[in-house]
């Protein structure tokens, strides 16, 4: 332990094990650490059941209808999959996906006036659905054209609207869509947890419905996909990258200390040992000095012994409860997975709900999402605080990821990761440049 690297990565959370694996993929040299004995830091995949009860202190074992305990694999954080988003294209390009399979989630649900509705993911499907009338359903129709055929670098395609200024609110009252459709579009499709976005630019509301619609049209189903065995799964997948490109690994290690000289990091010290480093990349744990406290998210683990209600029986799904249907500034989230994706015992499904903490009375707020789950067979809750660097890292060279936020989709922890990279290299993130070096360990496919 005691040599130099290029970089120095503490924590295996997703964000740390894929700049690692890019770190490593470009020739650099990396040393990767966690304290845990297990990958995946803030989010792991829980196996077997009594560490998760052990990890909530619930007392006592799990009773013998939860099936045998390493049939369980539980993540901490639940978020699903874009089919046609940038971690999708990351796993991909870095080959990643040979290591993982992929199901498709069976369906996005919509709450409105206290009953779940199936979002549309197809023209026959949104011309069906009883979540708008008809005249509604044609204004729709003509907007979801509108969006498909919009290009941002053909101003042919903007009629009349300036992707930088018009404000999205502008772009519904165009197309004429009322309060529900606008809620449905912006929170189920586009995935904004809040309404803030109505009144910026429209160009990035655009993109995110073409992403939606995108990802939806590679599998029909829905545009979510998620590993089998649990996103814990995926750390793994980018450590083992850079491990065949010569990354060194160490899980088990306490840190001692970041050294820092002269206001720049020089070493870690573990055990007695010192590595030194040019880089340092790590999660908000390893350096609570360095980061500060914007919010909280809480996040509801719940296992059923059902399919949640009014799904058709789906073996996984998303629910989101735009703010709007239940008087919140930020959407309440569902997702729901089982025993299909190997992370459940037989007939049993975990359904995970999670949101911004906006009062002191968290639980209170979930409740319109536990009542779609009843009955609920054992609750595990947790409350973590939103963490982000408080500075970019430039003078230290220490670069802190920010904690997993409330979306159930990784797209923002993919900007972080772009952003953490373009922080220490000085250069754009580049996909092409994370595809494998030709004459690579494989050599040609």
């Amino acid at each position: 332990m005691n040599e130099e690297y290029d970089v120095i990565v503490l924590g295996t959370g997703l964000t740390e094990c894929i700049l690692s694996g890019i770190m490593s993929v470009n020739g650099k040299k990396v040393l990767h650490m966690d304290r845990n004995p297990y990958y995946g830091g803030e989010s792991a995949s829980i196996t077997p059941l009594d560490d998760l009860y052990k990890r909530f202190k619930i007392p006592g074992a799990p009773p013998a209808s939860m099936g045998r305990g390493r049939d369980w694999n539980v993540d901490l954080i639940p978020k699903f999959l874009m089919a046609n988003g940038q971690l999708v294209k990351m796993l991909l390009y870095t080959e990643v996906t040979r290591y993982l399979d992929f199901k498709v989630t069976e369906g996005s649900f919509v709450y409105k006036g206290g009953k779940i509705y199936k979002v549309p993911s197809t023209e026959a499907e949104a011309l069906a659905s009883s979540l708008m009338g008809l005249f509604e359903k044609r204004r729709f129709r003509k907007f979801l054209v509108y969006v498909a055929n919009f290009d941002e670098k053909d101003p042919r395609t903007f009629e009349g609207i300036d992707p930088k200024k018009t404000a999205m609110r502008e772009v519904y009252k165009k197309f004429d869509l009322g309060q529900d459709v606008i809620d449905f579009t912006g929170h189920a499709l586009a995935l904004y947890r809040t309404d803030d976005y109505l009144d910026q630019p429209c160009c990035e509301t655009i993109n995110r419905i073409k992403l939606y619609s995108e990802s939806l049209a590679r599998y029909g189903k829905s545009p979510y996909l998620y590993p089998l065995y649990g996103l814990g799964e995926l750390p793994q997948g980018f450590a083992r990258l850079s491990a065949i490109y010569g990354g060194t690994y160490m899980l088990n290690k306490p840190i001692e200390e970041i050294i820092v000289q002269n206001g720049k990091v020089i070493g870690v010290k573990s055990e007695g040992e010192v590595a030194r480093c040019k880089q340092l990349i790590c999660d908000p744990s390893y350096v609570k000095d360095r980061v500060e406290k914007v919010g909280q998210v809480i996040r509801v683990i719940c296992i059923l012994s059902h399919p949640i209600k009014s799904t058709n029986d789906a073996n996984s799904c998303q629910i989101i409860i735009p703010q709007n249907q239940v008087n919140r500034k930020s959407d309440i989230y569902v997702c729901m997975i089982s025993s299909a994706h190997n992370v459940a015992a037989q007939g049993k499904y975990i359904a995970i709900v999670s949101t911004t903490v906006e009062t002191k009375e968290p639980e209170k707020e979930i409740r319109p999402a536990l009542e779609l789950l009843e009955p609920i067979e054992q609750k595990f809750v947790s409350i973590s605080d939103l963490l982000v660097p408080k500075d970019l890292g430039t003078e230290s060279q220490i670069f802190i990821s920010r904690t997993y936020d409330a979306t159930t989709h990784f797209e923002t922890t993919c900007d972080d990761i772009k952003d953490i990279y373009k922080r220490m290299t000085g250069s754009e993130f580049d996909f092409e440049e994370m595809k494998r070096k030709k004459n690579d360990i494989y050599g040609e496919d």
